[in-house]
């Protein structure tokens, strides 16, 4: 054979468009993206179409990926849409999506690098014995994930379950991926550009001085991502 499938995790970004497409749209987002640019880094964007007002035209969509194009933001596929959203999506190169657990970022709560070193003790646990460096993307896909070293800026680690890290959390960290939301993250120094469990996230401005480098387990409350030191 001249080529192999194989499946591939991948962490898409969900952008819920809450009215038209239009310029106060693309305003609001240059200023998310000017505040959370580890958002989107790296990332395929997924556009939820279930409050959208418009995009039913072919070159709607095509407009709008070329506006996003222009801000290196880069849309894959659309969820929650219409069949006529769905058609006009399709045609302009854009694939429709199963809709996923929904979010709402900002309220707390929404070529790789060679791994290191792993293990997957009894459990579907994974256990990591080296750092993680900057561009390498671990993911547990069966449970829990354990890194007993340091994980660097520009790292992402990604779990099923929990996360737990014994060393200093830099890069990113998403816990419950597959909607989990009894998934727990726990670290030794919270430095992280982006942390997240079960789609509710919060980027390294959001965090208070409280937390910053301290030892601490992240959890989900009353729809909220909660962030607080260990005892």
């Amino acid at each position: 054979m001249p080529f192999q499938v194989r499946g591939r995790f991948f962490t898409a970004v969900v952008l819920r468009l809450t009215g038209a497409a239009d310029a106060v749209f693309l305003e609001a987002l240059d200023a998310l993206t000017r505040k959370a640019p580890s958002l989107f880094a790296n990332a395929p964007l997924v556009l939820d179409l279930e409050q959208s007002e418009g995009l039913r035209q072919k070159e709607e969509f095509a407009e709008l990926a070329r506006a996003l194009g222009s801000r290196k933001l880069f849309a894959i596929g659309v969820q929650n849409a219409t069949a006529r959203q769905s058609a006009a999506a399709a045609a302009a190169g854009l694939v429709t999506l199963q809709g996923g657990r929904d979010a709402e970022p900002g309220r707390g709560g929404r070529g790789a690098a060679p791994a290191p070193e792993q293990a997957e003790p009894a459990g579907a646990t994974m256990l990591v014995t080296e750092p993680v460096r900057s561009g390498q993307r671990i993911f547990a896909d069966r449970g829990d994930l354990i890194v007993v070293a340091s994980v660097g800026s520009g790292a992402e680690l990604i779990a099923e379950g929990n996360i737990h890290v014994y060393g200093a959390l830099r890069g990113r960290a998403l816990a419950g991926v597959n909607g989990d939301e009894s998934a727990r993250i726990f670290c030794q120094s919270l430095e992280t550009e982006l942390i997240a469990i079960a789609g509710l996230y919060q980027t390294s401005e959001d965090l208070g001085p409280a937390v910053v480098k301290q030892r601490v387990q992240a959890f989900l409350r009353d729809e909220m991502l909660c962030i607080e030191p260990l005892k």
